[in-house]
């Protein structure tokens, strides 16, 4: 029998690719090879031969440099809706498919529950009372709730309908603002109204970002866009750190117009140890883990098992392919590793 083409998996850090269900059907198509750390300069010369990668997320860079030290490569099983982080021009030049998981559902769920997780965190101090029990403290507290209050969606897609849906369940009003005001919903719409944005902001207790990351979009919320949020307001960011003004964001905070917020994404990742949000008493942090569950990676690997048992025999489907033509975002403006 054949041997299958040479598969390499990139940034496997966690093992969780290699560990999936899946990975049995991949070794059955290809001949796989597992990545359980970043691409390092010693690897290159071992590149000659590799088929296939399967990329997690946009861990490493696929730029035309690399795309040079890959001389044989024809296909990309890019996890997650994006890829950012692939020179396009190089890859469409070189004939390189890009095979991207649109299908994926479990992240559907997972950001949205983060999106909720950070919401209570912040109103109820889940954190710093956590840490005060841990000392033996026993600390007075009084928190708030989310029922009656109104949540405000930037981007009504894959994330933030599920978030609109929920918000219902715990008695909040929810609005939203989509970057396509003609997008057409089902009569299940879960929101209460949809707005443009400044008008959105002005009347949202709670924000809560589910955009795609685009030109358009970098920097949407800029300081006078935050001055806009009432007073007391909270802002959640699961989506892409560069859509908020992140200077703009820590003076909000700092001076206390902002009551707080709950952020999985940041302007630079890793975050900086001495950056000021890492202190902010008011502020719940957590890694870029929105999409970070272990059903994600088992429904990844699934997906490209699919892709590449399909592009073998030639019938992988255009819609799961990049299309070149996308508009492209600067890697320095991405803001984060990804969103899904």
């Amino acid at each position: 029998m054949a041997m299958g083409p040479r598969l390499l998996v990139l940034d496997d850090y966690e093992g969780r690719i290699a560990g999936a269900p899946a990975m049995a059907r991949l070794r059955e198509l290809a001949e796989v090879t597992v990545l359980d750390r970043p691409l390092r300069d010693g690897d290159l010369g071992g590149l000659a031969g590799v088929r296939v990668l399967l990329a997690i997320r946009e861990r490493t860079r696929l730029d035309g440099a690399l795309l040079e030290q890959l001389p044989d490569l024809e296909l990309v099983l890019q996890t997650g809706g994006h890829a950012y982080h692939v020179d396009r021009e190089a890859a469409t030049g070189r004939g390189i498919v890009v095979a991207l998981s649109r299908r994926a559902e479990m992240a559907t769920a997972s950001v949205p529950e983060l999106t909720f997780g950070l919401m209570l965190a912040v109103l109820r101090r889940i954190h710093p009372l956590a840490a005060e029990m841990a000392a033996g403290a026993w600390p007075p507290a009084t928190g708030r709730t989310l029922a009656g209050r109104t949540l405000g969606i930037l981007g009504l897609g894959r994330h933030g309908r599920p978030v609109a849906r929920i918000a219902g369940a715990f008695g909040m009003v929810a609005l939203a603002w989509d970057r396509d005001p003609g997008r057409d919903y089902a009569d299940d719409e879960p929101v209460a109204e949809r707005l443009p944005l400044d008008d959105l902001l002005a009347r949202s207790d709670v924000v809560s970002v589910h955009l795609r990351l685009s030109p358009e979009s970098t920097g949407l919320l800029d300081r006078d866009r935050l001055a806009r949020l009432p007073p007391g307001a909270i802002l959640v960011n699961t989506a892409r750190g560069a859509i908020v003004d992140e200077p703009a964001l820590i003076d909000a905070l700092q001076s206390g117009r902002l009551a707080g917020a709950g952020l999985d994404v940041f302007a630079s990742e890793p975050l900086p140890a001495d950056h000021p949000l890492r202190t902010a008493p008011n502020v719940v942090l957590t890694p870029h883990i929105g999409w970070k569950v272990e059903e994600v990676f088992t429904e990844w690997a699934e997906i490209a098992a699919e892709q590449l048992a399909a592009w073998l025999d030639g019938r992988l489907p255009a819609a799961e392919v990049l299309d070149p033509a996308a508009a492209e975002v600067p890697r320095d403006r991405l803001g984060g590793l990804g969103d899904l």
